[in-house]
């Protein structure tokens, strides 16, 4: 029987070899290794010959004790980085194992007889930890694609509540996976107690693919934020991951025509969160749109003009319709005091509060929906003064 170094020296000949029988293999064998860039399959080549050159040095240093530690530089530490993102783990399991089997076929002809089945031994043991290395490598790259993710997922959702929405910004969404189809609406809440971050993310970007929808999160203090895009109904979206919020306000943003303009669903969610306690019988989640009065009466300008623009113009515009509200708030609400007032039938003025229903969308009888009403009302008249 041959001394290691001997058997070294004949390992160390065949180096050269086996690396290009096994890149050979790989041509024909794997699928995918054709679809790589040339520089990419010149990357993938020095990882096999580092592997092979490892074994030799292994086996020539310490063949008896485990591989080293470090044996995961060793090997991969000879392609750049960027190489995990080509390369998925499974593929990279595929061209380890094509690797080794192309070691094992053939080095039989390049040491003596009565050394082989050592040789093979020390293989199978190599292998062993080049396929934990393989693991360790692809891990480490996913936590730190995972952690830079984040980082930008969280400058995207910073970015839309600043109204600081641009080209780069709507490319960092697109690497993130944001398709961009649909509207989008914006929806806050509080962030789950001892509960991580990373995981609720993930939980709330679940409940939104299957729903068929995008979702962006982050958190800004103890308020989690989702960006949900390919929404039809605001509320209804809000609904699908309310669980995922804690409890408290859940409030959500009108829809935008997409991320580009969503610091408007932003602005509005934001507006209405800082009121929510304002309507204590709120229901979970609420529109900002049902909190028009609260954030009005908070000095937001964007709902006063709004409650005008929707409410009060569209009334004044309509024949009656004004003053017959004015005068049905004015009575508390009774009918045959405001067909007195205004000398008018009773069934008049059902027909009017009908028709300033189906003009706003809001019924003078309820009592939130005359709230707002009566809100709308005052702000309209300060406003035309």
């Amino acid at each position: 029987m041959s001394s290691r170094a001997q058997v070294t020296a004949q390992l160390q000949r065949s180096v050269g070899a086996l690396s290009t029988d096994a890149m050979s293999r790989m041509e024909t064998d794997l699928t995918w290794f054709g679809d790589l860039s040339a520089e990419d399959r010149s990357w993938v080549g020095l990882i096999v010959q580092a592997g092979i050159k490892g074994f030799v040095s292994w086996y020539r240093e310490a063949g008896d004790n485990e591989p080293s530690a470090g044996l995961a530089a060793d090997v991969f530490g000879a392609a750049p980085r960027a190489l995990t993102g080509v390369i998925n783990l499974q593929q990279t399991v595929d061209l380890v194992r094509l690797s080794i089997d192309v070691v094992e076929q053939n080095i039989d002809a390049f040491v003596d007889p009565e050394d082989a089945p050592g040789v093979h031994a020390a293989i199978l043991r190599y292998a062993r930890e080049v396929a934990f290395a393989t693991a360790q490598v692809h891990a480490r790259a996913a936590e730190v694609r995972g952690a830079w993710d984040a980082r930008l997922e969280a400058l995207v959702v910073d970015s839309v509540l600043r109204s600081e929405t641009d080209e780069t910004v709507l490319s960092r969404a697109s690497a993130l996976g944001w398709v961009g189809q649909g509207h989008v609406c914006v929806v806050l809440g509080l962030v789950p107690a001892e509960r991580i971050a990373s995981d609720i993310f993930e939980e709330v970007r679940r409940s939104a693919r299957d729903a068929g929808m995008d979702a962006l999160c982050a958190t800004q203090g103890d308020r989690m934020v989702a960006i949900l895009g390919g929404v039809e109904d605001p509320r209804a979206a809000a609904q699908l991951v309310a669980e995922h919020f804690a409890e408290g306000p859940l409030v959500c943003g009108p829809l935008t025509v997409d991320l580009a303009s969503a610091q408007v669903s932003a602005r509005a969610a934001m507006s209405a969160m800082r009121v929510a306690a304002g309507w204590p019988n709120r229901p979970r989640p609420v529109t900002s749109d049902d909190l028009l009065p609260e954030r009005a009466l908070a000095g937001d300008g964007h709902a006063r003009r709004q409650l005008v623009a929707e409410i009060y113009t569209p009334l004044a515009e309509s024949r009656g319709l004004l003053e017959t509200l004015n005068t049905y708030f004015d009575h508390g609400g009774s009918i045959e005091g405001t067909a007195r007032a205004l000398f008018v039938h009773p069934n008049t003025v059902r027909y009017r509060l009908r028709s300033a229903a189906d003009l706003t969308g809001l019924t003078p009888s309820n009592p939130r929906d005359a709230f707002t009403y009566e809100m709308a009302l005052v702000l309209g008249r300060l406003h035309h003064l």
